[in-house]
């Protein structure tokens, strides 16, 4: 049987962010030390369980270190070759992540990504209750009136594959080390982003 490459048969590019589109910078354990979260919990999954005006502080600290984190974010390997592949036909580019968005378009700007995607489809904690919840694939799907066949979740971690199977696309595992701990989650794994173009 022979089978259509992803690049033909995908028309919806769905992509994490940290650590997918830019090479992981965050130190998640350190993060949570600094802003007095614990260990065993997600940031956001920890942040959300305070007070109201407790959450609130924690978000602003979150969204200062972030940042700082943003200003130096440097493209992943691969990543320029397909985003320009993907960009030839006619396809959609999104981006879902747990970030914040002042500091996606950041990151994005920082990485000299920002052009291959329009701050509408930029999704981030604002606009989604976070992943794993597929909420945010939801939304991209109803803006671009898309058939979840011909749409693909591409990202490091297990939540991102979780809300790729949820919402009922393919999904595509990114680990560089090539050790692919949550494969069983995914569809296909890469080791690199421009591996993508010879599935």
């Amino acid at each position: 049987m022979v089978t259509m490459k992803l690049l033909h048969s995908k028309k919806n590019w769905i992509f994490d962010m940290d650590g997918t589109l830019t090479l992981a910078m965050h130190d998640f354990s350190s993060i949570k030390q600094e802003l007095g979260l614990p260990g065993h919990l997600d940031i956001l999954t920890g942040i959300g369980l305070l007070p109201k005006e407790e959450a609130e502080e924690k978000h602003k600290k979150l969204n200062a270190i972030e940042l700082k984190i943003a200003k130096q974010a440097q493209a992943s390997p691969g990543t320029h070759d397909l985003l320009r592949k993907i960009r030839e036909g006619a396809n959609q580019l999104g981006i879902l992540t747990r970030n914040c968005f002042e500091n996606a378009v950041e990151t994005l700007h920082a990485a000299d990504l920002i052009r291959y995607f329009s701050q509408e489809t930029i999704l981030c904690r604002e606009h989604a209750e976070p992943k794993p919840s597929p909420e945010g694939i939801f939304k991209l799907l109803r803006i671009w009136n898309a058939d979840p066949k011909e749409t693909l979740m591409i990202g490091d971690y297990i939540y991102d594959l979780d809300a790729g199977k949820s919402a009922g696309v393919e999904t595509v595992y990114i680990d560089p080390t090539g050790n692919f701990p949550f494969k069983e989650h995914a569809t296909y794994s890469v080791k690199r982003l421009d591996e993508i173009l010879s599935l």
